[in-house]
């Protein structure tokens, strides 16, 4: 098998991780603990990513993590835990999909980054991708699980245009253990004193939050740091299109959701707009350009959470 194989399917681990943990969460987890929820998610994942990396934050990346802990762990996790809960898992797992372009947008009204015109044709057909799988759900969905999907969106959004200022002077892998470790440390007593105990620790639970920290958090960022590294971003952009497959797949076979034409339709258009929202690369300085000219720089990543759909 050659070695860019092999690095694809490593790196698709995390996506279909990520697919998965919506029925993980809605099958296995107690609706009622999404405080504890995401704070064992959180926690576990973020001291093993930490033992991993070895390094501590330093300077002002104390605060910055704590900070992007709050946005991108503690507030995210606990909103897609609800949204998991609350909403069928196809519908969460398309809903959540739109992620990268809300993070477009979010990226142009905060931070000036204006983007291209595919970049926004890419953000509108991606949201009418959303509108038709939602609209075209049996059942109305549920109001509040549709608020925290987009209220995860909003959130680690701005995260995102947080982390692409501050992307430099850490590595990505060990930014994701602080804030993942911070997230977890500020929830422990927030879920200590709204929800009390933690939930039993054991059977169906214990497995479904084993997943949740170290399959589709620990796991999952560390195959997806592992594919960053030695394959194109484009092809690690598109790989991340499973996530939302694996969702709906497994919604539909194992919790029965309903896999309609207008679902269909919605999630082939998810899937457009964030192939048609993805930056491009800028063309090669043309021949005769001064030599030592600059390149171009890197499309900006989330520190930590780069190009996720809805982890």
């Amino acid at each position: 098998m050659e070695a860019n194989t092999r690095w694809v399917l490593l790196t698709a681990l995390a996506p279909l991780a990520w697919g998965a943990n919506y029925w993980v969460t809605h099958a296995y987890l107690p609706a009622d603990r999404p405080l504890w929820g995401a704070a064992l998610r959180a926690l576990p994942a973020g001291l093993l990513l930490l033992a991993l990396a070895r390094r501590r934050p330093h300077g002002p990346w104390w605060w910055r993590s704590a900070l992007l802990g709050l946005l991108n762990t503690a507030v995210f996790f606990v909103l897609l835990y609800l949204a998991s809960q609350l909403l069928p898992t196809s519908t969460a797992a398309t809903v959540m999909a739109a992620s990268p372009l809300a993070m477009l947008l979010t990226a142009w009204a905060l931070a000036g980054q204006h983007p291209h015109r595919a970049h926004l044709a890419g953000a509108l057909v991606g949201l009418g991708g959303v509108a038709l799988t939602v609209l075209g759900a049996t059942g109305a969905p549920n109001p509040a699980g549709l608020a925290a999907s987009a209220g995860a969106m909003l959130v680690s959004s701005v995260g995102y245009v947080l982390a692409a200022r501050w992307r430099e002077g850490a590595d990505p892998l060990a930014a994701t253990a602080w804030q993942l470790t911070a997230g977890g440390l500020l929830l422990l007593p927030l879920a200590a004193g709204v929800e009390g105990a933690p939930p039993p620790l054991q059977g169906r639970t214990l497995l479904g939050f084993g997943y949740a920290a170290l399959v589709a958090t620990a796991l999952a960022f560390a195959c997806w740091f592992a594919g960053l590294r030695h394959l194109p971003a484009g092809t690690v952009g598109l790989l991340g299109l499973l996530n939302p497959l694996a969702g709906v797949l497994l919604g539909t076979a194992l919790d029965g959701d309903e896999l309609g034409v207008r679902q269909g339709a919605g999630l082939v258009l998810v899937a457009a707009g964030i192939l048609l929202g993805r930056p491009r690369a800028r063309p090669a300085a043309p021949a005769g350009a001064p030599a030592g000219a600059p390149a171009a720089p890197a499309a900006p990543e989330r520190d930590g959470l780069p190009r996720r759909c809805g982890t």
